[in-house]
């Protein structure tokens, strides 16, 4: 999971939320830009990508809920297996 938040600002949600996964700053929103998922210029569109082993993309997942998006993950991984 990445955001465009600030570590500090990324470190207390997952102090405050006891997140059990990295979160990585994207704060110059350079990974961001490079997806094209920046929304006006100021924060990333929550979006899933799902990238192979060599680099390349195989999903694409823009229509993301948070509060299923695991099952939602799941779902797609089991569609490209």
């Amino acid at each position: 999971m990445a955001s465009t938040d600030t570590f500090d600002t990324i470190k207390k949600f997952a102090e405050k939320n006891n997140a059990t996964f990295p979160i990585l700053s994207d704060a110059d929103k350079k990974a961001a830009k490079a997806y094209k998922v920046l929304m006006a210029g100021l924060f990333a569109s929550r979006t899933t990508f799902i990238i192979k082993p060599d680099g390349t993309i195989a999903h694409i997942e823009k229509k993301v809920n948070p509060l299923n998006a695991g099952k939602q993950l799941i779902e797609i991984l089991d569609k490209l297996m």
